[in-house]
């Protein structure tokens, strides 16, 4: 009888460790996702916090428990720790993206400008 009724605990405790890892993998997903970001004005974010509450803005900066958003339109900061924070969305494109829209542009222009010399 005790050998089940020490089982039984040891599955309560097993199901409380992996919501504490979920809930770590997800600060770490989060951490890295900002990181990739980057800070600064383009670094634009939208943040749901666990408790519901959502935020708008850019990255300020970031260190290793938390990051600091600037709200849009306002110069108001918020601290977010890793582990408050539900889901983030960023919007800022990569150096190659960047690389890609501009080639993609100069050759629509030199297309063009190819069409307009051949009428003339």
């Amino acid at each position: 009888m005790a050998l089940l009724i020490n089982l039984s605990f040891a599955t309560a405790a097993w199901g409380s460790d992996s919501k504490i890892e979920k809930a770590a993998k997800l600060a770490e997903r989060i951490k890295t996702g900002i990181a990739k970001l980057g800070t600064g004005p383009q670094a634009k974010v939208e943040v749901t916090l666990k408790d519901g509450t959502k935020l708008k803005g850019y990255v300020s900066s970031a260190n290793e428990t938390s990051f600091l958003v600037i709200k849009n339109g306002t110069t108001e900061e918020s601290v977010i720790s890793y582990s408050d924070a539900k889901k983030v969305k960023g919007n800022n494109l990569s150096t190659g993206a960047k690389i890609a829209i501009g080639v993609g542009i100069f050759i629509v222009v030199a297309v063009i400008l190819a069409i307009a010399t051949r009428s003339s």
